[in-house]
Formats: structure tokens, sequence, C-alpha cells
């Protein structure tokens, strides 16, 4: 048999394939069945296979999301396969990239590690914000519903959450399950203590009914409707029982209100229809008293007021809603006549006239005095003392100026 040659193998004579390295020749195989150029290509071929399938995990580790442990346990197989291969091809090539992934995979393995360590961090924030947000509403909300609807979707967010070392995950846990027991717990209470509010309402209702319905025949209108309210008071006071009782005493004790109120309506009515004709009657009265303004005669406005009041009070009551109007239109007239009494008594009161023409003089004198210090401060050049005398005359002016007219009143 024939040999053959290859940069990187041979075959000899006798058929022994060998391939080249670093160390010298290695023997990779024997080859019997045909000429040393078909054993070089088979052997090659068989170099080229290994050479793909680390190609592909290079490719594999670029590419993909593969664990660096699984990429090392592809690395270490064949890098054992490229150590014992029996084929021809630059293994030491091999090599050198089965070690460049290594490297590779090294980084990757860092960088997965810093992954992890960032994803626990943000879990661990992620699960204590559950567990502070649970806590908080085990130990504050009072709207039960809600705070147990947000409680299931807390643990639903801790199962969707990264999983952390286990001490830290079992402590935390521990917390929101110790949170979601406190909640339950304060809820049970809630209700029970509610359960004998409720029973404790429908005692209070029940007591305010029977009075309220105590009362529907009374005809003392204003002491019964005053007594109502009372009732209405204690009512919303007494807080809420349990929803069928309350719609059945409210039922009830409305009721009875409205029994009571309707016959007070209706006997105002009545009542209205009588005082009609009392208003009509003072409509009449109040055009003969508008009829003294202006006033002319103080004296005889006087007399004659008097005898329309006591007119007035002997027509009676009239409906609530012409009460304040009409006793408004009689008040104008009383207020109007009154005032014209008062004007005549200020302008005829001798004591009063004194008093104001003594105030006249008094002023007149002091503006005298004052022009004289201020003729001497001019003559003496003191600016100062001319300045505070036009003050003082400025305002005893304004003064008599008053004075003159409150006097003029008395004329």
């Amino acid at each position: 048999m024939s040999s053959a040659t290859d940069p990187w193998g041979r075959v000899d004579e006798e058929g022994t394939v060998y391939v080249k390295t670093t160390d010298g020749e290695r023997v990779v195989g024997s080859w019997q069945a045909g000429a040393p150029e078909e054993a070089l290509a088979y052997f090659k071929r068989k170099y080229d296979a290994l050479a793909t399938e680390i190609g592909l995990l290079e490719q594999r580790v670029r590419t993909t999301d593969l664990q660096p442990s699984q990429a090392q346990q592809s690395i270490q197989r064949l890098r054992e396969a490229v150590t014992d291969a029996h084929c021809v091809g630059d293994l030491e090539a091999l090599v050198k990239r089965l070690e460049v992934l290594t490297e590779a995979v090294g980084k990757r393995r860092e960088q997965v590690k810093a992954q992890r360590e960032h994803a626990r961090h943000e879990a661990r924030e992620i699960k204590e914000r559950i567990v502070g947000e649970a806590e908080r509403i085990a130990a504050e909300e009072t709207h039960w519903k809600n705070g147990g609807e947000r409680l299931r979707q807390l643990v639903e967010e801790w199962k969707a959450a990264e999983r952390i070392d286990r001490p830290t995950e079992t402590a935390l846990w521990k917390r929101l399950s110790a949170a979601r027991n406190a909640f339950t717990k304060r809820r049970k209470v809630y209700f029970a203590t509610l359960d004998d509010q409720r029973e404790e309402a429908r005692k209070e209702k029940e007591r305010l009914v029977t009075e309220a319905e105590s009362m529907t025949g009374s005809t003392d209108w204003s002491e019964t409707a005053a007594a109502y309210r009372d009732l209405m008071r204690r009512w919303k006071l007494a807080g809420r029982a349990a929803r069928d009782a309350e719609e059945d005493l409210w039922s009830r004790f409305k009721g009875a209100q409205d029994t009571f109120f309707s016959a007070r309506s209706a006997a105002f009515a009545e009542r209205d229809a009588e005082f009609r004709v009392h208003a009509d009657e003072k409509e009449k009265i109040l055009a003969e008293a508008e009829r003294l303004l202006p006033v002319k005669d103080v004296r005889q406005a006087r007399q004659q007021l008097r005898q329309i009041q006591e007119r007035w009070e002997a027509a009676g009551m009239v409906p609530r809603d012409q009460r304040d109007r009409l006793e408004g239109r009689l008040r104008k007239i009383e207020e109007t006549i009154r005032g014209a009494e008062e004007s005549e008594w200020r302008r005829t009161n001798p004591e009063a006239r004194a008093r104001a023409e003594a105030t006249v003089a008094q002023l007149r004198n002091s503006i005298e005095q004052l022009e004289k210090r201020l003729d001497k401060a001019r003559a003496a050049g003191r600016d100062r003392d001319v300045r505070d005398a036009e003050e003082a005359l400025e305002a005893r002016r304004a003064w008599l100026e008053e004075a003159e007219r409150t006097l003029a009143e008395f004329s």
C-alpha cells in the first residue's frame, strides 16, 4: 500500500493514519480498504464534523440564553473529544476555539450571576413592599371588602415575584401570613361587635317607632312637631339596625310622621282659609294707614295710627305666607310716624336748642381766637405756628358748619 501526506496528517505504507500536533504525531486510525487519499479524506471529514459541532456550540452561546453550566458541560465534552479525536486536522485550532468559548461562557456566567443577584434584590424589595402593605391593611383598613380583595392580590403578586434566599423568603412569608390572619381576626371582631350594635340600634328604634306612633292623633301641632323633630334627631344618633329591620322600622316611623303632618297640614289649610279673610281686612287697614304718609300733622297722625293698630289687632291672624309682608308694611308706617315725632320733639326742645346755640357761639369764638393767633404767627414769620393754626382753623370751621346745620333744624 502506498503512503499519502497532508499538512495535518499522513498515511504510511501499512495504512496507519497519523495526525500532527505540537507534541508530535499521534496515531488516529488504520485504513486498509482503499487508497491513502481516501483515508485522509475520511479522517478529515471526522475533523470537520467535530469543528461543526464546536461551531454550533459557539453559535448557541452567542445567540441563545443557553445556561453557562450547560455550555460548560458541552465544552468539557468537546475538549475531551478533541483530545482523543480520531481525525486529521488542526486540533490546536479547535482547542483554542474551545478556550475562547470557555472565556465567553465565564463572562456569561458572571453576567447571569449579576442578573440573578439583581433579580433577587428586586424580588426582595417587591416582597418587602407586599408585606409592608399587608401589615398596614391588617392594622388600619376598615373597608373590609376592599381590604380582603387587596390582600388576595398581594398574595398573587408574591407568587409572581422571583424567589429570594430561603431564610429571608421564609421570614417575609411568615409576616405576610400573620398580617392576613390579623386582618381576618380584626374583621371578625368588628362584625361581631357590629351585630351587637345593630341589635342595640334595633331596640332603640323600636322605642322611637312606638313613641312616634303614639303621637299620630295629637292636635297640639307645635309641641308635637317639635317632638317629632327630636325623635328624628335621636333616630339618626341610634345607628343602623340590620337591613331588613331597618327598612321595616323606618317605614313605620315615617308612616307615623306622615300621618301627623298630613293631619296638621289639613288643619292648617282649614285655618288658612279663615285667615285669608283676616288678610283681606288687613289689606284694607293698610291702605288707610298708608294715606297718613307723608306726615303733616304729627299729633293727628299718631292718634289715627293708634286707632288703626287697635283695628289691626282685632282683625285676627293671617296666613303664615302673608304674615311677614303685611306686618312689614305696617311696621314701616309706624317707624315713619315715630321718626316724625322724634324730629318734631328735637325741633321744639328748648334745652336742645340752647345747647346748639352755645356750641355755635363757642366755635365762633374759638375761630376768632385762632385767626388772631394766625395773624401774629405770620407777622413773626413762625412757619410751624402758622401751619398749626391753619390746621386748627380748618377743623373748627368744619365743626361750625355742622353745628350751624343742627341749629337750623330748630328754626
